[in-house]
């Protein structure tokens, strides 16, 4: 495993170049903002009557439309959202693109499910902070950096991995480490973590542990402290030192208790079905049924967004956050 530091990355790769970064959401805002705190030439592409154009100017970032700035610009940086990418790329990247250009993206979703296929003369690579953007952008206001993943996909002119390690600079990566990986790895691991732990496997099991309290007839606050609140001081102690470090700071009966009992609930059977998850991601299946879930208008999702929002865990927590000051001020 090849990984990078400052030493390692030259920005005069990305000097003088024109650079638009298409989007202005969470990574969008970050990655346009410490590019432009880095020196370089920055231009953001939104669609005409998008409602971050104003914050964007006000950062004393030019907007220009989506095809305008990939007209302009030597390199591009997609920061749409994946299942919107493909469409704005035949419509109004790619007849802007020319020989020589560099396409960048954050994710590797739409090149490696084969959504958006470059010509060959255009430079593909990937640089993929691993943190949300707010954060990208707050540890680099703070002098710092998150760490990076970068790939090269296509490499038309000699300068691909050169202009891929020169943005994770420009992003304050490097001062965190940028580690060189693959387009198919970065995608695949993305989309099972997501969906077997992050956003999936923790959300069901939150839930599961806060029925399985009240059901037995414990009150629905206690539940959500237990199940939910609490969470969070276990994950930034995995965040700060791993595992060793959360088993280290937590009591001998609650370590104890976690290591002979967790394994009964994540069994081999759990393993078994996180497989077949991987599998899914691998072969192109999920890619497949999430394109056409968003072409079908989202049905199945916005019926989950409606339980989700309608589950009682829901509920008792937006009582007991409204008691949080420090939650309602920030």
């Amino acid at each position: 495993m090849n990984v990078y530091y400052d030493k390692d990355a030259d920005l005069g790769y990305l000097q003088g170049k024109n650079i638009a970064v298409l989007g202005y959401g969470s990574q969008g805002h970050a990655h346009a903002l410490n590019l432009k705190d880095s020196g370089l030439n920055v231009r953001v592409g939104l669609r005409r009557d998008s409602s971050s154009s104003a914050k964007a100017r006000e950062a004393g970032l030019q907007v220009d439309t989506v095809a305008e700035a990939v007209k302009w610009a030597d390199i591009v940086m997609v920061l749409l959202p994946d299942q919107t990418q493909k469409s704005i790329y035949d419509s109004e990247i790619a007849p802007n693109l020319v020989p020589g250009n560099t396409l960048a993206f954050a994710h590797g979703f739409n090149i490696h499910y084969k959504q958006i296929i470059p010509a060959d003369t255009i430079n593909v690579i990937m640089i993929a902070p691993k943190s949300p953007g707010h954060l990208v952008r707050r540890t680099f206001t703070q002098g710092n950096g998150v760490p990076c993943l970068i790939a090269v996909h296509q490499d038309a002119t000699g300068e691909a991995k050169h202009q891929a390690l020169a943005w994770a600079k420009a992003l304050g990566g490097t001062k965190a480490g940028v580690i060189e990986t693959s387009i198919k790895n970065e995608t695949e691991t993305d989309l099972f973590g997501e969906q077997a732990v992050l956003c999936g496997g923790s959300a069901e099991l939150i839930k599961a542990g806060f029925e399985t309290l009240v059901e037995a007839g414990y009150p629905e606050e206690l539940a959500y402290f237990e199940c939910m609140h609490e969470l969070k001081l276990i994950v930034d102690l995995y965040y700060e030192g791993g595992l060793s470090r959360m088993n280290y700071s937590v009591s001998d009966t609650a370590e104890y208790g976690g290591m002979t009992r967790g394994p009964r609930l994540i069994t081999p059977a759990v393993k078994a079905e996180m497989k077949k998850i991987l599998e899914e991601v691998q072969d192109g299946r999920f890619a497949k049924e999430f394109i056409d879930e968003c072409n079908g208008g989202y049905k199945t999702l916005n019926k989950l967004r409606e339980d989700n929002r309608n589950h009682a865990i829901e509920t008792v927590g937006a009582k007991l956050r409204n008691m949080m000051s420090w939650l309602i001020k920030k």
